[in-house]
């Protein structure tokens, strides 16, 4: 939806939903019933009751009012998803709107008119209000919109509109699509990378993870098994230090279904947490038509999508970390017995150096990012909101540490093809040579010294689009769903001892001497 993939249409049964509960807040005001929201102002002066008279001026000015964000704007993909995640809130039919203006919303949306929506403003409280409140009031024909011919102009065009957690929601949900995708792709460029440094795929073996057998951590050791089992597809690279004398690799590698386990458990975690909440009614009051009744509740209240982004931030760091620590087990000769920065004439260029630099301040600024933003609150609306989420900051937070991963993995990717070019002629398994070439497509080797940058934006853009992903999946579906027998190969990795005679070939044995 956020990519302007999908129109939005309204069911018959979401229809009828809306119409009736729009009914039963036509009758309250009718009535003269005092309802938070409807018949009353806001927050602090939910006491004061608003004549009939006045209540389309209330709405009007709430939206106003409440438009006090900061900041750029939302994409216009971003805010697309936005809306489309408030048109489906509102389509649940608890919200009170009225048909026609959900319809508008709508029309608005599959023609891609799009509010301003600056970033900051939101605490996650009573929903997102400062940046729903500047959805609807492009929607009202005030402030800017954005459309694909005019870009952004001047707009042209009450409550139900603007409380809920969508801002949260429609962020939260990018930044899980796209720790999906990257957390995938680390185990494709790890497993290049023990290539490249001559590792163990011992620590991979099947036996080891059933003792602990958390599902992350059994389906990243069966990633890495898939790509590098050289008895299924043969890797010059592996065969050719079988049996040197190393016993056992670094963490960075060795432990790689542990740490990238974590990171592809918590970001199921969060993947439902967010799916349970963009399916949700999160408005106040919340009305029951088939009940007659308004009720003020909390499920505005933005806790849940917040601490969710919070791990997630947490967890999909730890990849960038251990990357970056494998990009510096690549660029060092004395830990790759390869070239000092991958380059040839070393000191005339400086090949990687920089590149490894910049890895490390990424994820040095992640570690900053990754403070947890739910741990605070800030008491507004004077002390009617006592307690926030902060769930805004979590969500756009969560979307910068996942691009950050994304350029640490993007520079170790184009560290460890650079580092396979000095292991040439020999090749590594076919899907690490696939995703070599598709490296190759779009970054040449590094002969000498030249602009780093468009080589980093050129392969993060691969990382983006899945593409290391789409070259090997293939070969990882294959091995796991035609069960190809697990190789163990002997090496001085592992220790072993000759099973024991048994008593009756011992009894032969004697006798034969």
């Amino acid at each position: 939806l956020g990519r302007g993939l999908y129109k939005i249409k309204l069911t018959s049964e979401a229809e009828r939903k809306v119409v009736q509960a729009r009914e039963l807040l036509d009758t309250i005001v009718k009535e003269n019933k005092v309802v938070y929201g409807i018949t009353t102002g806001f927050g602090k002066f939910a006491r004061t009751v608003i004549p009939v008279s006045k209540l389309k001026e209330l709405q009007e000015n709430l939206v106003r009012s409440h438009s006090a964000g900061l900041g750029n704007p939302l994409s216009p993909e971003r805010t697309r998803m936005l809306l489309a995640l408030r048109i489906n809130v509102l389509a649940k039919g608890h919200s009170g709107i009225s048909l026609e203006t959900l319809l508008a919303m709508i029309q608005a949306f599959n023609a891609s008119c799009l509010s301003f929506v600056p970033e900051k403003g939101t605490v996650g409280a009573s929903g997102d209000l400062a940046p729903l409140s500047h959805l609807a009031l492009g929607l009202m024909g005030e402030g800017k919109m954005w459309s694909p011919k005019s870009g952004w102009a001047d707009a042209k065009y009450g409550l139900a509109l603007i409380n809920g957690t969508q801002m949260i929601t429609s962020l939260g949900a990018e930044a899980v699509e796209r720790a999906q995708a990257i957390a995938r792709q680390a185990d494709i460029i790890a497993a290049l990378t023990l290539e490249v440094l001559k590792g163990t795929t011992k620590a991979f073996d099947s036996d080891i993870h059933a003792l602990r057998p958390h599902p992350g951590q059994i389906e990243v050791a069966q990633r890495f098994r898939s790509l590098l089992d050289s008895d299924h597809h043969l890797s010059e690279i592996a065969e050719s230090h079988r049996f040197c004398d190393r016993v056992q690799d670094a963490y960075t590698m060795r432990c790689c279904p542990q740490v990238h386990g974590i990171a592809n458990d918590t970001i199921k975690f969060v993947q439902d947490i967010i799916n349970v909440e963009i399916n949700s009614a999160t408005d106040n009051p919340m009305v029951f038509a088939e009940r007659g009744e308004t009720i003020s509740g909390g499920n505005f209240h933005g806790e849940y999508p917040a601490k969710a982004l919070d791990f997630l931030a947490i967890a999909v760091h730890e990849l960038a970390s251990i990357s970056e620590r494998r990009i510096e087990r690549l660029c060092n000769p004395s830990l790759s017995e390869l070239p000092a920065f991958l380059v040839n004439e070393g000191g005339l260029n400086s090949g990687f150096m920089i590149a490894h630099c910049t890895a490390a301040a990424l994820v040095s600024e992640n570690k900053v990012l990754c403070h947890p933003s739910s741990v605070d609150s800030l008491s507004t609306s004077a002390a009617t909101e006592d307690h926030v989420s902060m769930g805004g900051w979590a969500a756009r937070k969560s979307l910068r540490v996942v691009e950050h991963v994304e350029q640490v993995l993007a520079i170790e990717l184009l560290v460890a093809c650079q580092g396979i070019e000095f292991l040439r002629p020999l090749r590594t398994t076919t899907p690490l040579e696939k995703v070599y070439e598709l490296v190759r497509s779009v970054v040449k080797p590094w002969i000498k010294d030249r602009f780093m940058s468009p080589d980093i934006e050129a392969v993060h853009r691969l990382i983006i689009d899945q593409k290391v992903w789409d070259v090997a999946k293939p070969y990882i579906d294959k091995y796991q769903t035609e069960y190809i027998p697990e190789s163990r190969p002997n090496s001085p990795t592992a220790f072993s001892l000759d099973p024991p005679a048994s008593p009756r070939k011992r009894v032969r044995h004697d006798i034969f001497f």
